[in-house]
């Protein structure tokens, strides 16, 4: 498929909901909540993009990684790359409505499998989407995450029994949207969590726990004391508080503190093979991408998001070649100039 042909659909299929804009930057959309740009100003979601673009490599070509190696194992599954789909959800909400969730994610879902990544499934405050999700996910043998919203404690157990029930292989739950205005306009509160509430759901299930939305040591250190497996370093794409730091600032004094201890993932602003390396010289394990798979799901349906994959796949090759890197373990802040 050809990917610019597929962006030019995208913009025609996402009906004004997202301009795919030749630089995804926060900048057009700023404050369409919902929407697909960021709250507010938009600010938090252009310091996503301008940290990371900020961000600068060392190109060194005397070396023997000639043919370097891509894969990972996170959460027990082995990956081509170290990068999931991260969980958006909300087709009538931000996506313009002309595509079903079911349509939607099912795409997602296809399409990482066959690109060789995995998916992570989303909440939102439309009841049916995350059973509608699960479902997908059933369908193509559980493999993915499910990633539930801090509701009532109560209702966030019963949606991990969900998950588990549709042989999901990790589950988590994205605390940085305790403040997000689109559940609030549907009457459906969430809210921060204590460490002793998260402990509670972390204990009610043998799966992976991951911890989304996590800008802070203090939290990360917290995110530790709850018993989670893994956190990810977040503002969640810049849509719940405004003028936060970009996440490429926050994520090396995080990896610093807790890099060993607990797995780190990191999304925010990662639109290229090139933003996937620079998250992992930082310091992440792994990194989820957002809006991305949504231009190429509308665009081209599965094959558009395997299309996305295999481009961002290639980049980070060449990428890796070129900052004298052979696998993902001897990528380090080593290569970025700093």
């Amino acid at each position: 498929m050809d990917y610019k042909e597929m962006l030019k659909k995208a913009k025609e299929n996402l009906q004004g909901s997202c301009r795919v804009c030749p630089v995804c930057n926060g900048k057009a959309c700023a404050g369409e909540v919902p929407g697909m740009g960021g709250t507010g100003t938009g600010s938090a979601f252009t310091a996503n993009y301008e940290a990371l673009e900020n961000v600068k490599l060392n190109m060194r070509v005397i070396h023997d990684a000639k043919d370097p190696d891509m894969s990972v194992t996170l959460f027990g599954k082995d990956m081509r790359i170290p990068v999931f789909a991260a969980p958006v959800s909300g087709t009538t909400l931000n996506m313009g409505g002309k595509f079903s969730e079911r349509e939607y994610i099912s795409w997602v879902i296809r399409g990482c499998l066959d690109g060789g990544i995995y998916p992570m499934v989303g909440d939102t405050a439309v009841d049916a989407f995350l059973p509608t999700n699960l479902e997908e996910l059933k369908a193509a043998g559980g493999e993915g995450i499910a990633i539930i919203k801090p509701w009532e404690n109560k209702n966030v157990i019963n949606k991990v029994k969900m998950a588990e029930e549709a042989g999901v292989f990790a589950v988590g739950m994205d605390i940085d949207a305790a403040g997000l205005i689109t559940l609030a306009l549907h009457g459906k509160p969430v809210g921060p969590k204590t460490v002793d509430e998260i402990k509670e759901i972390v204990e009610s299930t043998k799966l992976p726990f991951i911890l989304k939305g996590v800008m802070t040591v203090d939290d990360a250190y917290l995110a530790i004391e709850t018993g989670a497996s893994a956190i990810v370093v977040s503002n969640h794409g810049g849509r719940v508080l405004d003028q936060t730091a970009g996440v490429a600032k926050v994520l090396p004094e995080i990896a610093e503190k807790v890099k060993g201890k607990i797995t780190i993932l990191a999304d925010g602003g990662v639109r290229t093979g090139i933003d996937v390396l620079k998250m992992l010289a930082l310091g992440a394990d792994g990194v989820l991408i957002g809006r991305p798979f949504v231009t190429a799901s509308f665009g081209g349906g599965a094959e558009g998001v395997k299309t996305y994959i295999d481009k961002i796949a290639n980049e980070l090759k060449v990428a890796m070649i070129l900052t004298g890197c052979k696998d993902i373990k001897s990528i380090s802040k080593k290569i970025l100039y700093i």
